[in-house]
């Protein structure tokens, strides 16, 4: 079972990088918080990139490097808790993007936030 849901995760991480990168660059710009590109030489567009190829190579790393499955579940869950801010903010501002068009929905969407989180760490353990 861990290893299904560990190859879902690697799937679901690399798909989520690409759209990143290639289909939904926009939308993501919506989860950037203000905070963090202003006064830096940073802009929303490169945070965005940068997190996804950063997704896409946890995706991969999840599957390639079972030595590293802990240390890489570890470093996606303290990813996934790193990126909540961005997900706050997308609520308290009422950005929407994905579908996320009405604040219950963006309320609503804080608490995956979380499942990701238990889902890294998880998949990524031996059964005891």
């Amino acid at each position: 079972m861990r290893t299904v849901a560990r190859w879902a995760l690697a799937a679901a991480m690399v798909f989520a990088g690409l759209s990143h990168l290639l289909w939904a660059r926009k939308d993501f710009q919506a989860q950037v918080p203000d905070a963090l590109v202003d006064g830096m030489p940073l802009d929303k567009d490169t945070i965005v990139v940068a997190s996804g190829v950063v997704e896409v190579a946890f995706g991969v790393a999840l599957v390639a490097l079972p030595g590293e499955r802990r240390r890489v579940g570890s470093l996606l869950a303290a990813f996934f808790i790193a990126v909540f801010p961005g997900n706050l903010d997308q609520w308290r501002k009422g950005r929407s993007a994905f579908g996320l068009d009405t604040d219950r929905r963006r309320y609503v969407r804080l608490f995956f936030q979380p499942v990701l989180v238990a889902w890294a760490w998880w998949s990524t353990r031996r059964a005891a």
